[in-house]
């Protein structure tokens, strides 16, 4: 990981704490084209790690982590990365295990971030 990549973190870590109450314990992120792809540990809160202990729990857990990460991005758009990065973010996948608390989260620019970063 490289330093643009490293602050790319520390910015997707800020950005979760101040929208959700909590970031990641942990952010590795790689720019791959027009990708940033942020892998994410230590994600849920005591209380989601109890709601886990259900399967039930677990796929409520996983479609409102998912969903909620997605629709925080499309209400605050991420300006502080923009600003960044000098490009604009177009989209957003995200995914997590729930049992391995880990998170998988690929932002989409509209430029090629690994030519402009990682060279």
């Amino acid at each position: 990981m490289n330093k643009y990549e490293a602050e790319f973190s520390n910015l997707v870590r800020s950005f979760r704490k101040k929208h959700m109450g909590k970031g990641p314990s942990k952010i590795t992120t790689t720019f791959c084209k027009n990708w940033a792809i942020c892998e994410m540990e230590g994600n849920l809160s005591p209380v989601e790690k109890f709601i886990s202990n259900s399967e039930d729990g677990k796929q409520v857990l996983r479609a409102a982590r998912t969903e909620m990460v997605k629709e925080m991005y499309r209400k605050n758009p991420p300006i502080e990365m923009e600003a960044f990065l000098e490009c604009k973010y177009v989209d957003l996948f995200v995914d997590i295990d729930i049992d391995r608390d880990f998170g998988m989260s690929i932002f989409i620019f509209d430029e090629n971030i690994e030519e402009k970063y990682c060279k």
